[in-house]
């Protein structure tokens, strides 16, 4: 079924469960995710981001996302992740994304309040939800480089000016493969989340230890992002299946398989398995 992130995200907060966003690019992400989510009888959260469309233009995968949702047995969400510029967040939620993600956290603070704060209200308006982003997720790459971190007077401020539904908070994770273990700070994500009621979000989830995702969700994350752990899966798999003499179906087939697994390894640890009636 079709949802908006209010649909699941308050139930996580209260439930001290986190509900994924497995960015998904193409068919055979999709099929993996939705089968997972449904296997487990969890609500999940799929999408695409803006630096992901060369890889699947937003015209061609959104037809297949919002059908896979509709069709789905859970509550689907199907979001645009870190929409850069206002015309791609518009043309999701024209094709019927029913949640964005708009993300101006790199420039200045005054045009990333102003900015989402307008994609906020045309948003609602079409029903639809929107995350913004307050301090900066930088590159794993660059984990170790000064990257801003959130603080809770940030966080209160920002979610109060702009009315956003969810918002991503930086705590010293990154996007891409890690170089070396990242490493958290839970005492400011406690702080955040004793300073705001709006659900909050990590980025950069991807090559987090189990602990670090047990521990985050304790701490009050109600939505992870995973891409990385997904395309190593699938890489893992058609490597596999070349060495092995597999045709392209039967190769497509195994890649399915692994990204259904990896996904249901991190319902697993969301704690989200099991609640997907909870809308």
């Amino acid at each position: 079924m079709l949802a908006t992130l209010n649909d699941v995200l308050p139930g996580a907060q209260r439930g001290h469960y986190a509900v994924g966003l497995f960015n998904t690019i193409d068919t055979d992400m999709l099929e993996g995710v939705i089968s997972a989510a449904e296997e487990l009888r969890s609500p999940v959260i799929i999408g695409t981001a803006e630096v992901l469309l060369p890889y699947g233009e937003l015209k061609l995968i959104a037809p297949a996302l919002i059908a896979a949702a509709r069709r789905a047995s859970v509550p689907v969400v199907v979001h645009f992740d870190h929409g850069l510029t206002f015309e791609r967040c518009m043309e999701a939620l024209s094709l019927g994304f029913t949640s964005v993600m708009f993300d101006a956290s790199a420039g200045a603070a005054e045009n990333n309040l102003s900015q989402t704060a307008e994609i906020v209200r045309i948003a609602h308006a079409m029903g639809a939800t929107v995350e913004g982003e307050i301090g900066h997720v930088g590159e794993a790459a660059s984990v170790d480089a000064a990257d801003r971190y959130t603080t809770p007077e940030e966080a209160v401020g920002f979610a109060r000016a702009t009315g956003v539904d969810a918002l991503a908070v930086a705590i010293g994770t990154a996007h891409g493969v890690y170089r070396s273990a990242p490493r958290l700070d839970l005492e400011r994500l406690r702080s955040i989340r004793a300073a705001l009621d709006t659900p909050l979000v990590l980025h950069g989830g991807s090559g987090l230890s189990d602990s670090d995702f047990r521990n985050v969700v304790r701490d009050g994350i109600a939505k992870v992002n995973i891409f990385t752990d997904l395309c190593l899966a699938g890489a893992r798999a058609m490597k596999r299946g070349s060495e092995s003499g597999l045709d392209y179906l039967e190769i497509r087939k195994t890649r399915v398989e692994e990204i259904k697994k990896a996904v249901m390894k991190k319902i697993h640890l969301f704690g989200s398995a099991g609640k997907g009636g909870n809308v």
